[in-house]
């Protein structure tokens, strides 16, 4: 019960910061999970596991609140899950630290390039993005390896194109409930063949899968409320400095152990 009760606080909290901001749930669930030793592809298949549920209840806020562009949504959702299938059988054969500096480096650049926007108070783009469909599979790939790139590579992308930064939280949320599907499948496809070979013991998560679940479906109409109710300026800050504190946390948590 008490690992129950401690996953559904981290599930409630790390929610309303994805839902409200485009990123972090994964991204908090896993680090959570790895620093009680959990095999990084069990971590990240027990967080989109959890992701189907709290993914869907926060793509039905977004949609209740006018946050998604569906226009953005289809090709980033059918992106997303291409990726995360290739990520997802990718993650459960080999060992996903490599390409970690690669995801920090990224996280330091989108978030420099979006305070750079806020600070100049930039407009959204009269355009709109064209690039959903690339976009997507980037980001489905590096969130399967990663149980938490999504967000980060995703919403930072479209924020700093010039994407009203509400419809690329919103649209953002829409399409990664869909890659969590896609994920959670090829997790289940990759057990059920024998190609995962650390998968020995995946029930001992299963308190830690319903605590996110409980947590994250809890917060997910409160995230959607709070995207469409902050000043985009403002919006645009949070997500910038979210981005800066996640990268430098990763930058120097291999000096903290």
């Amino acid at each position: 019960m008490q690992d129950f009760l401690l996953f559904a606080a981290v599930g409630f909290a790390a929610q309303l910061v994805d839902g409200a901001l485009g990123m972090a749930y994964g991204v908090i669930s896993s680090t959570l999970l790895l620093s009680l030793g959990t095999p990084p592809a069990a971590a990240s298949a027990s967080v989109h596991a959890a992701k189907m549920f709290t993914g869907a209840a926060s793509a039905a806020s977004h949609v209740r609140n006018g946050n998604v562009s569906f226009a953005l949504f289809w090709p980033l959702a059918l992106g997303g899950a291409v990726g995360g299938v290739a990520g997802g059988f990718l993650l459960t054969s080999i060992d996903a630290e490599t390409i970690k500096p690669w995801v920090v480096g990224w996280l330091g650049l989108m978030g420099v390039v979006i305070l750079r926007r806020a600070m100049k108070g930039a407009a959204p783009r009269p355009k709109p993005f064209r690039a959903g469909l690339p976009l997507g599979l980037a980001g489905g790939f590096l969130d399967a390896l990663g149980g938490g790139g999504w967000g980060p590579t995703v919403t930072t992308t479209l924020v700093s194109a010039g994407t009203p930064p509400r419809q690329a939280v919103g649209s953002g949320n829409a399409a990664e409930a869909v890659v969590a599907v896609a994920v959670s499948t090829t997790f289940l496809v990759a057990l059920l063949r024998g190609r995962w070979p650390d998968a020995d013991g995946l029930q001992q998560y299963l308190a830690a899968v319903l605590g996110l679940i409980a947590g994250g479906v809890a917060a997910a109409p409160l995230s959607g409320l709070v995207a469409r109710i902050l000043p985009m300026r403002a919006f645009t800050w949070l997500v910038g400095l979210l981005i800066i504190g996640l990268a430098v946390t990763q930058l120097l948590s291999p000096l903290l152990r």
